[in-house]
């Protein structure tokens, strides 16, 4: 999820334009939320871990 935002992000970036560009940070922000509470060792979506 953190790489297709950032992939958005670039492209987005780009070709100017801004719902890419929006879409992407919002991909990065909750990727890395998920990929935060994984590492922490709370329950995401009843998994332990989340890749």
């Amino acid at each position: 999820m953190i790489i297709l935002g950032i992939i958005l992000l670039v492209i987005g970036f780009v070709a100017g334009i801004s719902i890419l560009w929006t879409i992407g940070c919002v991909l990065v922000v909750v990727g890395a939320a998920l990929w935060i509470m994984g590492s922490l060792g709370h329950a995401v979506r009843g998994r332990r871990h989340y890749w």
